[in-house]
């Protein structure tokens, strides 16, 4: 939007060093070199050199303008506004630039010393400040302070001396202003229609500030009253979201057909139209709405998720097939996105290397990696996809919420390939990084029960359900496993009927019932469940059960058409495996 939102008191603003002109004398020191030997210094005869007696005065550090704003500068770098201040307000009693003292006064404000600010803003003004920028910083000093009056004083000063950039820097104050809800009604008594600037980005910047200070009836005012005086598309655009954040669906659609008729062709109108038609439950609207006009990486994007919303699989097909067609820089800014199109079309090669083009400053680079490691592993290039997962984890040292992705899915990597050392040491890498974490836990429980070690997958289990009581994906785990380990089948009872009662529809719980009623002898109500399961999902696991369970019905020969078709989805099933060996032994 229009207004500036930087923060004059922020210590981000004097992190980025400034080269000011200030007008210094440098000593020079001049050296000279004398020969020395073992005779009797001799008188010289020659004339004397004229510098030869010359001292040149050096300026002590405290009276060295040049060092003290280094030494400001280094503070700076170092966040040490205190110390920077410090240096800046001995710098500006040295110098006679106007922006030394401008520094000195932001950085004294930024750091509450009134008196310091005070010196640094008369120092300002005696060198020939602009002024709406004196009456910006003492409008600031005067809010920083709490004094509501002088603040008001000096904003009608800044809004009424004409300058060009007075409503930015009126904005400015109060976007940085401490007390927020002072700062609102500062904004409500001066930003008014009769006195705002002919100037749209005015009224809209106001209108947005109104917003965020949480002043919505003002910030719906002032965008009707400039949607009314400048009838251009930005001020519909505003005023419709406006009166969609009301609730007025239907008013904010009428105002983005006017904003569009105006600029039809506007990539960041259409965005936003397309938004409210979106949220308001019409996706095939807002689908018409961004599939005419120019397209850029945003609307791409968005159509993107409007079709997988729908899984329109034939809509998402024809977007790849438009967007690998697109302006070059559209294909670079859209490289994630041209992975997962088509990764949906089953094109995992191409996928891949539209991944590897996601460059390393793109906010998706670490997804982009994620999916590359995943895919290597699906084509069997096992070593590369963990040495990829390595090198995230390395780089994502200090991002926590990375490194626990790459550890889990480096763990369920190794999972897959029943490497359940491995997995283990992955899943409890991650573990450090975000202890007690259920997706965790589970994963890990996961890789003990597979493991054989249940005291453990136990552990991890009841864990969880402490730290989620009654979740149901770890009632099923626990009961599951313990109905596996033919242990505490009244408990695996109690908790696989919680998941069943919640979702009865579910192949997996259907499994784990299936297999509890095997254990416990009941052979028909087990064939019964886990024959729904098998109908509902063809799972390899499900199959092998099913199929030992019809085996000790005596229909052998169910049990093996069974097992032929678990071998077809997973031939080197190691449950079919034991399974087989241990009824054929």
């Amino acid at each position: 939007m229009w207004m500036d939102s930087s923060v004059r008191s922020g210590a981000g603003k004097f992190k980025q060093l400034r080269h000011f002109t200030a007008v210094t004398g440098l000593a020079l020191a001049l050296a000279a070199c004398a020969g020395t030997s073992s005779r009797p210094t001799e008188k010289t005869t020659g004339t004397a050199q004229p510098l030869a007696h010359l001292v040149v005065a050096t300026p002590d550090t405290d009276h060295d303008v040049m060092a003290q704003l280094l030494a400001g500068e280094m503070a700076l770098n170092h966040t040490d506004l205190k110390a920077a201040s410090g240096h800046y307000d001995k710098a500006m009693a040295l110098s006679n630039d106007p922006k030394v003292a401008e520094r000195a006064a932001d950085l004294a404000i930024a750091v509450h010393d009134e008196a310091a600010a005070q010196r640094a803003l008369d120092r300002w003004q005696a060198l020939g400040a602009r002024p709406a920028e004196m009456a910006q910083a003492r409008a600031q000093l005067a809010l920083d302070r709490g004094d509501a009056v002088e603040a008001r004083h000096q904003l009608e000063l800044l809004i009424g001396s004409g300058d060009k950039d007075a409503w930015r820097l009126f904005g400015r104050v109060l976007v940085a202003a401490r007390d927020q809800a002072q700062a609102a009604r500062l904004l409500e008594a001066l930003a008014t229609p009769q006195r705002l600037p002919s100037d749209a980005q005015a009224w809209l910047a106001m209108s947005e500030l109104g917003d965020k200070f949480g002043r919505h009836a003002y910030a719906g005012q002032i965008a009707d009253a400039a949607m009314r005086r400048f009838k251009s598309a930005e001020t519909y655009a505003w005023a419709a979201q406006m009166k969609f954040k009301d609730g007025d669906k239907d008013g904010a659609r009428a105002l983005l057909q006017k904003a569009l008729a105006k600029d039809p062709k506007n990539p960041r109108l259409r965005l936003v139209y397309a938004g409210v038609l979106s949220q308001a439950g019409d996706y095939a609207g807002a689908s018409g709405v961004l599939e005419h006009g120019p397209q850029n990486a945003d609307i791409y994007a968005l159509r993107a998720g409007l079709a997988a919303h729908d899984r329109n699989e034939k809509a998402l097909a024809g977007l790849y097939r438009e967007l690998k067609q697109a302006a070059p820089e559209t294909r670079e800014t859209s490289a994630y996105l041209l992975g997962q199109l088509a990764e949906m079309q089953h094109l995992d090669a191409e996928a891949l290397a539209w991944y590897e083009q996601v460059g390393d400053n793109d906010p998706h680079a670490f997804d982009a990696d994620l999916r590359c490691a995943m895919l290597l592993h699906e084509q069997g290039k096992r070593a590369e996809a963990h040495q990829l997962l390595e090198q995230l984890q390395v780089d994502s040292l200090d991002q926590p919420a990375q490194l626990r992705q790459a550890w889990q899915v480096d763990a369920e990597l190794y999972l897959s390939e029943h490497n359940y050392a491995k997995a283990e040491a992955a899943f409890s890498h991650a573990l450090q990084v975000v202890p007690d974490d259920p997706g965790l836990l589970y994963g890990r429980g996961l890789v003990y029960a597979e493991a054989g070690q249940i005291d453990l997958a136990v552990k991890d289990f009841q864990q969880l359900l402490k730290l989620k009581p009654g979740d149901i994906d770890a009632s099923n785990a626990l009961g599951y496993t313990l109905a596996d380990a033919n242990r505490d089948l009244p408990e695996a009872e109690r908790l696989i009927g919680i998941a069943r009662a919640a979702k009865p529809g579910d192949p997996a719980i259907a499994d784990s019932w299936g297999w509890l009623q095997y254990r416990m002898g009941h052979l028909d109500q087990a064939a019964q469940s886990l024959q729904a399961a098998w109908l509902a999902r063809k799972d390899a696991d499900v199959g092998v059960h099913l199929g030992e369970v019809l085996w000790k019905q005596g229909r052998k020969q169910d049990a093996q058409r069974i097992f032929d078709e678990v071998r077809k989805l997973d031939p080197h099933s190691s449950n079919l495996q034991a399974t087989l060996k241990r009824l054929q032994p």
